[in-house]
């Protein structure tokens, strides 16, 4: 068997063949031998003809693929085009759309939109490492079109009457531990529970906070080392920045703005979840090393098309 793939052009390549495909998500599904994954068995038998499980305990469903259970479930979109679509949102620096996906493997526009979704539901951290801690940059921008590009009637429309402010746009928070790990909350406003309830969710007291002047976090010095920059007279004072964090927004700004183009904010914390999770795995890793990241996480992940387009309800993060 070749070597696993450290490259794109290597990986179209390896997974040309589905045997491949499915060995490889074998590996990192069941590290310790193939489950069943409807009673947990461990004695199951591989049908090759059918790239098929057969459970030897009888039950319904005793027959199973590599996709059960994963963000791949009831699709019939063959592996190798899934794992290509997962390797480019894994390693382009500002996303990769669903018309360049739709284009790259031959499936429709509203497909390949779906396929990223479900590959973006995989990218979401579920925080098992716990709070962050030592020294953390906290920091908000908003998101949103700009007004001088609006339609008047829009323009009419958001403004209503006033003449500048952050109005009809979406405010998201984020948590950056220097050195560490970074969390993202796409905040409904920006009142003081909003703003200070996700701090002491994701933060463990003591810990050393840097925030910009915002009055919202002039409370935290009861359960925080607390120091702040007013970015009205500068943006560094010696240890005092929120400088990891404007890099974040300018990856996270450049995505949205020059790949996506335009996001609903129904589904703007799940963009915020792909920007983190190339964030939180860009340093030490290669583009390999990152896509076997993101496979080991598709398991338990289900996301139907009638939950993304708001249909039925979904519970997210935020």
């Amino acid at each position: 068997m070749a070597a696993e793939p450290k490259t794109l052009q290597e990986a179209i390549v390896y997974f040309s063949d589905p045997k491949n495909c499915i060995s490889y998500l074998a590996a990192r599904r069941w590290k310790d031998g193939v489950i069943c994954p409807t009673c947990g068995s461990k004695k199951v038998s591989f049908l090759e003809s059918r790239s098929l499980w057969q459970c030897k305990t009888r039950h319904p469903k005793a027959q199973f693929s590599i996709k059960v259970g994963t963000i791949f479930e009831d699709s019939a979109i063959a592996l190798d085009k899934w794992l290509l679509a997962m390797w480019q949102l894994a390693n382009c620096k500002n996303g990769f759309s669903s018309y360049e996906l739709h284009r790259a493997i031959g499936v429709s526009q509203k497909t390949a939109w779906f396929m990223l979704q479900r590959i973006r539901l995989a990218m979401q951290d579920e925080h098992n490492g716990g709070k962050l801690n030592g020294e953390i940059e906290i920091d908000e921008t908003f998101i949103g079109g700009k007004v001088r590009n609006m339609h008047h009637d829009r323009k009419q429309r958001v403004m209503q009457g006033k003449t500048g402010g952050p109005t009809g746009k979406i405010p998201v928070q984020a948590f950056l531990q220097r050195g560490g790990q970074i969390r993202v909350n796409v905040m409904k406003d920006r009142s003081w529970t909003s703003m200070n309830m996700p701090i002491r969710e994701h933060v463990e007291p003591g810990a050393h906070l840097f925030t910009d002047e915002a009055n919202a976090y002039f409370g935290l010095r009861a359960d925080y080392v607390h120091e702040f920059i007013n970015h009205a007279e500068a943006y560094v004072r010696g240890n005092v920045h929120t400088n990891g964090l404007e890099n974040f927004w300018s990856l996270m700004k450049r995505g949205l703005g020059g790949t996506y183009i335009s996001v609903e904010p129904f589904h703007l914390f799940r963009y915020m979840d792909e920007q983190a999770f190339r964030f939180n795995h860009r340093k030490g890793m290669n583009d390999g090393d990152r896509f076997h990241t993101l496979c080991s996480r598709i398991v338990g992940k289900r996301l139907t098309f009638a939950e993304v387009t708001g249909k039925v309800g979904e519970t997210s993060k935020n």
